[in-house]
């Protein structure tokens, strides 16, 4: 593996131009792809397999004029007065035939007729029906319907626009840019030379921008959720710079180590370039083994994530030496660029003596780092999944002030209506169906009240519609859908859905997935870190420190979106359920990052222990040559994360605070602080295995034991000059 990217280094560092010209006409391509091809993102979760989901396409077939989004317009009348007034009755009226008139709804149901009045009178409700599904509304009617209501307003009324129609694909803007702009900086500061700095940078760039335009040429044929594209650019640009900062970093040792410039950029994608190799790959691994869940929205974010982090690496093994080719000696602080560069002027001095720090008193740091992050864990164990609705969307927000007037005016559980979907061979036989199922369901513990039940054309599909007492989010309303359909199994062909049952089904179906996704991360770690270092308690260490980090995620992330714990520094409005596919995403993706700092921090070890260093040496000399870069990388990746922890949509927020903590925690509790202190422990046993396992086992040569062989070779042969 080193040696072979060893002549990948040379070769893209003298053909640079080419490289780069390359690479320019790829990213030029997928561009005007994506300018040709991109489509749509959905901003809904479908489920197979579930009741909910069979129920929603039987509508879809049955049913198909309600089927599609469903928008809820609240009116409320001054202090004082009351909609059934006169001027106020003919203004709701008014507002409702506009809202039946607008583009791309089906029909809009007057509240007075349905009886969608609060009972002092003071607010309604006017029920909007769409033709398409949420995420086929278009803006164009998604802006008509927010815009309607003018000359009810001019009246003296209220009016809120909430439903499913009012979702809307997260923005990526200016706040993500704090991220980049904090990792320029720390580049700056850690290379001490705006040239590495920039190159790195741009190195990422490049890389996220090519992936990203891959991404969305491919959206017209793949259906993304909305959000994976923002977890393919977090991701992309996080480890597009860390990979790019890893190489950059070895390239300036071995310039300092005296090496002229192509030597030491080959040296560095043979040594770094393969610690980055194995790290991506691990990462790309992990996101791709969602598709073992068998979630489709999952596995297409799981995919597209992956697929920025390969095209990262590719970028940072090709195109990465070429721009050092272009850059020279000026990577280098303009102080150390002459022929007398002195190696020992960049040593990591704090490195070093943590590191002697934390082998000498390795007891006392291995106990107190497991029992911070064992307790920082102890609120995972209440955490609640669910599929956020607009109760946690930030304050101010056209669905939020909706959902909190319905609130008001009705209770919390008008914002989570139910469907039952009752079918039957024929009009007389659904009829009787309906009527019974409406029956059973009203006198379940928690519901409200059951609409009359609406017939289609052919009188074979009925819809009920169910208004449960609690929210859509309430654990009281996840076991209120448990028992309608307990309640109505006997009575027919009924199915409950809505985007309430939806949430519900998907939140379960994850939570059951989660122990086995976890159980396989750990497993492949194991495994993988084995074939990387030879060794059998070095990888069962990395799984248990991985344990730990998700633990302690969990715990914190749990405290401050759920429980509310400091929620108003990070605008957390309202406490709530994580979302559902928040935990199984985490374990992915911080999976993959743990183990870039666990491969970059110990194939150093590994390799001094490897070329004669005692275990505790090859430990301090790690963490003393690692422990800068690493910090920086940490550093990097939270900024990156951190950027989107101040997008309003609570899903990226919650996503992005997530990453960022446990980035944080593994790099700097795990990785430089429980590691360094275990494997000084173990000592030489840090680095046993069996022969029989040896044997079977393939030498990947991450080290580059292998490569320095074969340039020995070289040397003797007098191939090469040194």
């Amino acid at each position: 593996m080193a040696t072979l990217l060893y002549r990948l280094g040379r070769a893209s560092f003298r053909h640079r131009r080419l490289v780069l010209a390359l690479w320019i006409a790829v990213l030029a391509a997928l561009g005007a792809s994506a300018a040709a091809f991109n489509g749509p993102t959905a901003s809904n979760f479908t489920m197979p397999g579930t009741e909910s989901q069979r129920a929603l396409d039987a509508l879809a077939e049955q049913f198909p004029q309600a089927a599609g989004a469903t928008g809820t317009i609240v009116v409320a009348a001054p202090d004082g007065q009351a909609l059934t007034s006169a001027d106020n009755r003919a203004a709701v009226q008014a507002l409702t035939k506009e809202a039946a008139a607008l583009p791309g709804v089906v029909a809009a149901l007057d509240p007075f007729q349905i009886g969608s009045v609060s009972q002092d009178g003071r607010y309604a409700l006017v029920q909007v029906q769409f033709a398409e599904s949420g995420d086929k509304v278009t803006d164009t009617q998604r802006t008509a319907y927010g815009n309607s209501g003018k000359s009810a307003q001019a009246a003296g009324l209220r009016v809120e626009h909430g439903g499913e129609v009012t979702t809307t694909e997260p923005e990526i803007g200016g706040t993500e840019g704090l991220g980049v702009a904090v990792a320029a900086v720390v580049l700056l500061i850690t290379f001490g030379s705006l040239v590495a700095a920039g190159m790195t940078l741009l190195n990422a760039l490049i890389g996220v921008g090519a992936g990203m335009a891959g991404l969305f040429a491919l959206s017209s044929t793949v259906e993304l959720t909305s959000t994976a594209p923002v977890l393919a650019l977090m991701l992309g640009l996080a480890v597009g710079i860390d990979y790019s900062l890893f190489i950059t970093s070895r390239h300036r040792q071995n310039l300092l180590d005296g090496l002229d410039p192509e030597d030491a950029a080959a040296r560095a994608v043979g040594t770094a370039g393969s610690a980055v190799v194995f790290a991506g790959a691990t990462v790309v691994i992990a996101l791709a083994g969602l598709a073992v869940v068998g979630i489709p929205f999952l596995t297409v974010m799981g995919l597209a994530a992956s697929a920025t982090v390969a095209v990262a690496v590719l970028v940072a093994i090709t195109l990465q030496p070429a721009l050092l080719g272009f850059a020279g000696l000026r990577v280098m602080p303009r102080k150390q660029r002459g022929t007398d560069r002195d190696p020992a002027a960049t040593r990591p001095g704090f490195g070093f003596r943590w590191a002697y720090v934390v082998t000498r008193w390795r007891v006392p740091f291995i106990v107190a780092g497991v029992l911070l992050l064992g307790g920082l864990a102890v609120p995972a164990a209440q955490m609640r999944l669910a599929l956020p609705d607009a109760g946690t969307a930030a304050q101010g927000t056209a669905a939020r002030q909706a959902y909190d007037l319905i609130s008001e005016g009705f209770g919390p559980g008008f914002n989570g209506r139910l469907a039952a979907v009752v079918t039957g061979e024929s009009a007389e036989a659904t009829t009787r169906a309906a009527k019974e199922a409406a029956a059973a369901i009203q006198t379940v513990k928690g519901v409200v009240a059951v609409t009359p039940p609406q017939l289609n054309a052919s009188g074979t599909t009925a819809l009920l519609g169910v208004i449960p007492a609690t929210g859509p989010t309430d654990e009281a309303t996840e076991t209120l859908v448990h028992d309608i359909r307990t309640t109505v199994a006997d009575i027919g062909d009924v199915s409950l859905t809505g985007q309430t049952a939806i949430g519900i089904d998907v939140s379960e179906k994850l939570s059951d997935a989660l122990p086995v996704y976890l159980l396989l991360v750990v497993g492949l770690s194991v495994l993988l870190l084995m074939l990387v270092f030879r060794s059998v308690l070095v990888p069962i260490k990395a799984a248990l420190g991985f344990l730990l980090t998700v633990g302690a995620t969990f715990g914190v992330t749990v405290a401050v979106f759920q429980r509310g714990l400091l929620g108003g520094l990070l605008g957390v409005d309202t406490p709530g359920p994580l979302v559902s596919f928040l935990p199984i995403l985490l374990i992915g993706i911080l999976f993959g990052l743990a183990m870039d700092y666990q491969v970059f921090l110990v194939s150093r070890m590994r390799e001094d222990f490897v070329h004669g260093d005692t275990a505790r040496q090859a430990t301090i000399s790690g963490m003393g040559h690692g422990a800068r870069v690493v910090t920086a990388a940490a550093l990097i990746m939270i900024a990156v994360f951190g950027g989107f922890v101040l997008m309003d949509d609570p899903i990226i927020k919650s996503m992005g605070f997530a990453l960022a903590l446990g980035v944080a925690v593994d790099a700097f509790v795990v990785r430089m602080t429980i590691v360094p202190a275990v494997m000084s422990l173990l000592d030489d046993r840090a680095w046993w295995l069996p022969r029989w396992l040896s044997r079977i086992l393939p030498n990947v040569d991450i080290e580059g034991e292998g490569l320095r062989e074969h340039l020995d070779r070289e040397v003797s042969e007098g191939a090469v000059r040194v």
